[in-house]
């Protein structure tokens, strides 16, 4: 049995602010088949798993806030401690892949060459996604979408992983140990590959931005997502991707001309639960039944 992959993609918000245990279940249950996110969306799952978050107001303060070491996430409060013990927590793991990069390439280096591969180049040590996947590992906590990503073999793609907490980390790192190397075109590759080599796929896009688009952009190397469903308040007057209409996505072939997608105007964080509760959460026994022996590849 041959079935479409999912790609489910969403803004960092949707983990910060509600979305997580969502997001989290279907990935537990294996229902979608690559996700893509923003720094963010990472970093806020794991920082979770660390210390809470609060729930604030819209309306603080934001120079009482800061004097008080707390930051504003809409209305909700992530204290500065936060960030500082997941700064804590990802230093020495980023040492410990130091590590393993340098071992990777020491051998390479030292392995005899026959003449006819003198020019390949040192292996991609790490990637975002293997990066992604290792830091699930490492927090080994079943609340994390990040544990249950790598224990289920579900790649987390964020070609923007440094922007962010994260990036910080690595900033700090060069300064210690330099030449620690993020190599983002092999995780170019590989999701792109992921979409080719698909019988179909489905793409689920709450917000836009770059996680929106780095879906769409792997889906153009297969002609178009056959099925898409977008959740999102952007509007199109302004020409952004974030509100772009699905019919502008098939002029650029990422949703395909013969697919049927939808755009939701709404707030995710509302109506994303409904929609999973009506779909993949209505009978979890029953997905389970009606997906096992499938794959979503071609051979």
């Amino acid at each position: 049995k041959i079935r479409a992959r999912i790609f489910l993609a969403f803004t960092s918000n949707q983990i910060s602010s509600g979305q997580r245990e969502v997001i989290r279940y279907l990935v537990q249950h294996k229902m979608v088949d690559v996700v893509v996110t923003t720094a963010g969306g990472v970093e806020e799952d794991l920082i979770k798993c660390l210390q809470p978050t609060f729930i604030g107001d819209f309306k603080y303060d934001g120079k009482v806030l800061r004097t008080k070491g707390l930051n504003r996430i809409g209305n909700l409060i992530v204290p500065y401690e936060n960030y500082r013990q997941f700064g804590d927590w990802l230093g020495p793991i980023l040492h410990k892949m130091h590590d393993e990069q340098d071992a990777a390439w020491n051998q390479w280096r030292d392995t005899p060459r026959d003449g006819k591969n003198d020019d390949v180049s040192p292996p991609a040590v790490w990637t975002p996604s293997r990066v992604i996947a290792r830091l699930g590992k490492e927090i080994n906590n079943e609340d994390s979408v990040l544990y249950w990503a790598q224990k289920n073999g579900i790649p987390i793609f964020c070609p923007a992983l440094t922007d962010g907490s994260i990036g910080d980390a690595l900033y700090f790192h060069s300064y210690n140990r330099p030449s620690f190397h993020l190599d983002i075109a092999t995780d170019v590759r590989r999701i792109n590959d992921l979409a080719l080599r698909s019988h179909a796929t489905g793409m689920i896009i709450l917000g836009g931005g770059v996680a929106k688009h780095h879906t769409c952009n792997a889906n153009i190397m297969r002609n178009g997502a056959d099925w898409s469903v977008y959740v999102t308040t952007a509007q199109e007057f302004d020409g952004s991707d974030a509100g772009a209409a699905p019919d502008e996505a098939v002029s650029w072939g990422t949703i395909g001309v013969g697919a049927s997608p939808v755009k939701v105007c709404a707030d995710a964080s509302l109506v994303f639960p409904l929609i999973v509760s009506e779909t993949f959460g209505k009978d979890v026994e029953e997905w389970r039944r009606s997906v096992e022996g499938c794959v979503c590849w071609i051979g």
